[in-house]
Formats: structure tokens, sequence, C-alpha cells
């Protein structure tokens, strides 16, 4: 299980090679006393919180984890981040696997910093599986994306910030997919605010956790319908699954279309570029804004790496 001590090691650890990101008033989501902050993780090194997960775990490595290689699974985010931090700690060799379909400007930041990409299989789960059969013959150190104190440790590194930044804040809203993100925020928010909610997300094309929670069942692999959310389809994260309980306090299932409509009123708004996956905390405020009435919240956009075929099609659609 994670603890707070081990997010405040991982800041320490990554503190030199990440960004303090804004946390900005959005004046087209805030009206009188309901206050909405956006933390622009979009605006992260590689434009993503994962950054954050991927250099706690690499900065823990020993060195002969290391000359075994690394290995990871990833929608893009997570592998670009791992190859990332592969490359500054002495150039470890890298295997990341991806889905088809992956969006290629994800797929170029992976290859750009040194990693081996493999594109296969036709779903996150699947590309997930044929990766572990690599895994078990070759032997690797394998990152895993949500489901690793380290990885969490890292993630939570974020709610120190927003709370350093606005000490007032009483509500966090974050993305779920596996899970790693929203359990690192709730457990390093909860420790410094118990009173603080904290509010997961996630598109109803695939509820994973919602269904996890309801049933008590952690899915490990879980079918998507189509998404634009790509970040944060697959399955739930074993160690976010047994945290989730005591560091999440509402999730909210919410439309691809308001997704769309998120994306966009960010890019014309507010001048953020934020993709699908990251935008799920604004079209949670857009679909129930009631929850917020208010509130000093947080809106987590966890990931600006939008592709640009998607982009000019989801602004011609607004």
């Amino acid at each position: 299980m994670v603890k707070f001590d081990d997010v405040v090691l991982a800041r320490r650890r990554i503190r030199d090679y990440i960004y303090l990101t804004p946390l900005e008033l959005s004046l087209s989501l805030s009206s009188g006393k309901t206050k909405v902050f956006l933390k622009l993780e979009c605006q992260q090194r590689l434009k993503s919180f994962k950054i954050r997960g991927a250099l706690s775990k690499v900065t823990m490595l020993s060195e002969e984890k290391k000359s075994r290689g690394i290995l990871a699974v990833s929608s893009g985010n997570h592998g670009a981040a791992v190859s990332y931090a592969a490359n500054i700690f002495g150039g470890i060799e890298t295997k990341v696997f991806v889905p088809r379909g992956t969006p290629e400007s994800k797929v170029k930041k992976i290859s750009f910093f040194g990693a081996q990409v493999n594109t296969v299989g036709d779903s996150y789960d699947e590309t997930h599986a044929i990766a572990m059969e690599v895994l078990e013959r070759e032997k690797q150190t394998y990152i895993d994306p949500c489901s690793d104190v380290e990885v969490i440790a890292g993630q939570g590194t974020a709610a120190l910030e927003i709370l350093e930044q606005h000490p007032d804040i009483d509500t966090i809203v974050a993305p779920i997919g596996g899970g790693g993100l929203i359990t690192g925020l709730g457990l390093a928010a909860k420790s410094i605010k118990p009173g603080v909610q904290i509010i997961g997300v996630q598109t109803r094309a695939c509820p994973a956790m919602v269904h996890a929670l309801r049933d008590g069942v952690c899915y490990a692999e879980y079918a998507s319908a189509p998404s634009i959310c790509d970040a944060v389809i697959g399955g739930v994260g074993e160690i976010p699954f047994s945290m989730a309980g005591e560091c999440i306090d509402n999730i909210i299932e919410v439309d691809e279309s308001t997704v769309a409509r998120a994306v966009a009123q960010l890019m014309k708004q507010e001048k953020v570029i934020a993709e699908p996956s990251g935008a799920l905390g604004v079209a949670a405020f857009m679909e129930q804004p009631q929850l917020f009435e208010g509130k000093n919240a947080a809106i987590v956009i966890s990931g600006g790496n939008l592709d640009g075929k998607l982009m000019r099609e989801l602004i011609m659609r607004e």
C-alpha cells in the first residue's frame, strides 16, 4: 500500500526533472461563489502528468534492474514518460508496447527518447497480454502505468502542489483510467487536508473503476466501447482498486460528446490544449455543475497530447 511518506520522498527525487505546473482560475467555469481552477498538467514535461510516476519509479531502480532493461505498456503518454526517464538516467534499454491506432504523435514521442516501439493488439488489454508474454521470456523490469507504489506516489505529488498553490481548495477532480492518478492524488491530499473531496471521472465508454467498485471485483481487463479517450480505456490496477475506497469520494461518468465539447471549450475559452482524456474533469463539470456549487475546485487537466487530426475534427464538430 502507498503511504504519504512515499509521495513526499517521490517529490524529492523528481522535483528537479519536472515543471511546477500552473493552477489557474478558469473564468469561463467559475461563477459567484463557485471557483474552478485548472491544474495544467497538459503543460508538464511531455504534456502529461505521467512523467511524475515514471521518474519516481526509474529513480528507485537498482543497477541490476536497469541492466535488464525496461518494458512498458501504454496508449501513449506513459510510454513517452518511461522512455524519457530511461533516457535521462543512463540510456536504459526500453521497450514500449502500444495498441494499433495509437496517435502517431504519441508514438513519435516514445521513439524520440530512444525506446523501441512495438505496435501490437487492437486494444490496450490485448496489447498488455502480448507484452506480458515478452516479459516472461526476456525478464525486463516492468513499469506498470498505475499499479505500482512508486508510480502512484509520483502521481500524488501533483496534489502537494495543488494544496500549496491554493490551500483553500476543497475539491480535486481528475480522470480515472487504471486509477493511479486519482488514488495518488487522494492519498496525498487527504493526508494534508482530510476533508478535501476527491472526484474521479470516467467516460461512459469504459467505466471500469465504477463497475469494479460496484461489483467488488478488480477488473484487470475491461472491454471499452469506441472512445476518443484513449488514455483511460482498459482495466483497473490492483493497487488503485485496493486504495479507492479511502481515496475517492465520488466518480462521475460522462458522455463522449461532452468530452468533445470540453476539449473545444478549453481551447476556445481558456486557450488550453487538452487531449480528450485530460478534459474529463471539465466534462464532469459541464454535465453536473450542481456538484461544484460553492466549491473551490481544482480540475486536473492531465494531458495535452491532442492529435492534430482529432483536434481539427473536434473544432469543426463544435
